[in-house]
């Protein structure tokens, strides 16, 4: 893990235009995923104070990303957190890797007691992922989400402190 570049943008169109990826990712994700949309997700990020958002890197290439999105008032010690990797890198442990340096990152440098993520339930691949990262299942949030036109069920995973 590194923060995001000048240069990243070259390579982000090649791993993120995937709509297996999309599938299982916010909208604000785009599909297909442009040059113009990986300039602009890069001006974004170089600009973004705090930093919370870091490229995952294979052999120094930038093919992944992992972020949090920090929240405020009665919730100010608690953040989201969001990952993605390209289709090569798929079942060879780098996300989970990924999650377990980010989390441990995370919690003292933004003070946080929880951080969470809401998988989809279909996503079975991302909660194998949670769950070696040391998340908790807290639930499952039935009908929380529509994807790709279809109303999704999520599922409720935390990392917290003691």
């Amino acid at each position: 893990m590194r923060s995001w570049q000048t240069g990243d943008e070259q390579q982000l169109p090649r791993y993120a235009d995937n709509k297996e990826i999309w599938l299982n990712l916010r909208d604000r994700f785009p599909h297909p995923y442009t040059p113009a949309d990986a300039h602009q997700w890069i001006e974004y990020v170089l600009n973004a104070r705090p930093e919370t958002n870091f490229a995952i890197t294979v052999n120094g290439e930038a093919v992944g990303g992992i972020g949090l999105l920090l929240h405020d008032d009665i919730e100010r010690y608690t953040a989201e957190v969001g990952y993605w990797l390209g289709q090569p890198y798929w079942g060879q442990g780098i996300i989970t890797h990924a999650l377990q340096a980010f989390t441990d990152y995370a919690m003292p440098k933004f003070e946080l007691n929880r951080i969470y993520a809401v998988p989809f339930l279909r996503n079975s691949a991302s909660i194998k992922v949670l769950e070696k990262a040391g998340y908790q299942r807290e639930g499952i949030m039935r009908r929380s989400a529509v994807k790709d036109g279809q109303v999704i069920d999520q599922v409720m995973y935390a990392y917290t402190v003691s």
